[in-house]
């Protein structure tokens, strides 16, 4: 595992300053770029979804979207978006969640999920853990079970982690990277 992750952090770019001063952004998209890298990277995490007895995997927009997809497709499983608000045709479920400074909804289809399943939700970061907590509450409201929570990487310093777990209620959180 040490090979994969010397593999994965090389491939991750740290910009300063971005989005606002003070921020150092974590840039995958080398990583993305690198046909090694990215495989590597899915296949690490389809070998969670297929640990976790996954179903179906879940991406989160939008960058989870880029990583859950092929992770899908690599285990053999079906793959559902959850979507800001406003963004999947159709009737949606949505959950609302706090942000620092106001609130945000994601949605997902609901009839894409059912009490079958076990979904595995994949994110690129975890951060403070908002959308992964409200994901995980959507997924439960539509009628699934979550599997777990599969990211490239967990920035520890936000606390993300503790926040999850209750909501995890014992399903596991992998993060492949850890800064």
């Amino acid at each position: 595992m040490t090979d994969i992750k010397e593999l994965l952090l090389s491939r991750i770019r740290d910009v300063a300053d971005y989005p606002e001063p003070g921020v150092m952004f974590k840039d995958i998209t080398p990583l993305l770029a690198d046909p090694a890298a990215f495989t590597a990277l899915t296949d690490a995490l389809a070998e969670i979804a297929e640990r976790t007895g996954a179903t179906k995997v879940v991406g989160l927009e939008a960058r989870g979207f880029i990583l859950g997809a092929p992770v899908a497709v690599r285990a053999g499983l079906g793959f559902i978006p959850v979507r800001k608000a406003g963004k999947l045709p159709g009737a949606t479920l949505g959950q609302t969640y706090d942000l620092e400074y106001g609130s945000a909804e994601i949605e997902v289809h609901a009839e894409d999920l059912s009490a079958d399943d076990r979904v595995l939700i994949v994110d690129d970061v975890l951060a403070t853990g908002g959308t992964a907590e409200a994901a995980i509450q959507l997924i439960r409201r539509a009628g699934a079970e979550v599997s777990g929570l599969a990211v490239l990487m967990e920035l520890g310093f936000l606390a993300g982690r503790p926040r999850l777990e209750p909501a995890l209620d014992g399903a596991p959180l992998e993060a492949l990277l850890v800064v």
